[in-house]
């Protein structure tokens, strides 16, 4: 484990004893957290928290971070609180909109997975003037944020870097790589480009970098066709993909090539399809975040807030964004997923099962990893 996973893992270990700690009225608050300024008058259990998220097309949104998060503030509100929910399907503009409905409807707080985190800043500070806190939510979105839970977004991609580098050996100085980093109106893409870059650049060449607009698959696809043109398929020796949605793009454009034998290709987000890939040998390796951890962390910041609490005894960090200063922040550690850590990961926190991944397609290449 390096010196960026080990404080990463303490961070959180300090982090969630404290969350339980607070939970048993045990633990000691201490001044300093703004928080309780735009809350307003303390409330009770029936709290009515907005939750914003940017897309659908990758499949936690739908699948594990909005059931994870109704499901914890159920559990923190003796099921007295609701969640008003929204997807804005990859549209700043729509989730504008729907934040102004909520705030309009007056909610009691919002979370925000913002699409792009600069458009959002004015819906932010509307909600500010309305006396409804703010809670980023895996993206550090601008205005006047009252909290902020992610994963430690530049050691994502020291992970991807290092993983691909490790991976690729005496090969990396045979050819070139392809970086697809994700969308830049996100926040966490430059951080994640950022961490892999400083893993890979000196190390191997760098022939072709692309920011791909949307996060989107087809855009990916079309970006690897021109990078393939443009070095030669007999010259890529490894492609950088920031997630596993672009991953599988990549991986078409690839085939339709006509390349066989498949470059190490990374990922992220321990995407079904992703996880099958690795299991199959076409991808190399994702990142999986736990969303379980960052669910429970923003619904105890949405329930805290609501209630005008301070958040000292859950937030043990800040950062800064471009707008806001010293916000309360937990950081969630992540880990290096390959084909020899899935028990250990995905299945043992039960984000998949066994037959989830190992469907009659996949079988024996599951038997191959040790998946039965």
């Amino acid at each position: 484990m390096n010196t960026r996973m080990r404080r990463a893992a303490f961070a959180v270990a300090a982090t969630t004893m404290a969350v339980t700690l607070a939970a048993c009225g045990s633990a000691k608050e201490s001044g300093g957290d703004k928080s309780d300024e735009s809350s307003g008058a303390k409330k009770g259990d029936a709290l009515n928290i907005g939750l914003l998220l940017p897309e659908n097309e990758t499949a936690r949104y739908e699948k594990f971070d909005k059931p994870l998060i109704e499901k914890h503030v159920k559990e923190l509100t003796d099921g007295k609180g609701k969640i008003t929910y929204a997807n804005a399907k990859q549209d700043a503009n729509t989730q504008n909109q729907q934040a102004d409905t909520m705030i309009t409807n007056k909610v009691d707080v919002l979370i925000v997975d913002a699409v792009d985190s600069k458009a959002i800043a004015g819906s932010v500070k509307k909600a500010k003037e309305a006396g409804i806190p703010v809670v980023a939510y895996d993206r550090l979105a601008e205005g006047p944020i009252d909290a902020y839970t992610s994963f430690d977004n530049e050691e994502v991609g020291h992970v991807q870097g290092k993983a691909l580098l490790e991976e690729l050996g005496d090969k990396a100085k045979d050819g070139e790589i392809v970086m697809m980093n994700g969308a830049i109106t996100d926040p966490n893409a430059k951080l994640f480009k950022k961490g892999a870059e400083a893993e890979l650049k000196g190390k191997v060449k760098i022939g072709k970098s692309y920011d791909t607009k949307e996060w989107k698959a087809v855009n990916a696809n079309a970006n690897m066709e021109g990078a393939i043109s443009a070095i030669g398929k007999d010259k890529i020796v490894g492609v950088y993909s920031a997630n596993d949605v672009m991953a599988g793009g990549i991986i078409t454009a690839l085939k339709a090539a006509g390349i066989s034998k498949l470059p190490p290709v990374t990922g992220q987000d321990a995407e079904l399809a992703g996880v099958q890939r690795i299991v199959s040998g076409e991808q190399f390796m994702s990142v999986y975040k736990s969303y379980p951890k960052e669910a429970e962390v923003a619904a105890k910041m949405a329930v805290a807030l609501g209630k005008g609490e301070k958040l000292d005894s859950i937030a043990k960090t800040t950062v800064d964004s471009p707008t806001a200063k010293d916000v309360p922040t937990v950081l969630v550690p992540v880990v290096s997923l390959t084909d020899k850590n899935i028990k250990e990961t995905v299945i043992k926190d039960g984000i998949y099962a066994v037959d989830e991944i190992c469907t009659a397609k996949y079988k024996a290449d599951c038997s191959k990893v040790g998946l039965k």
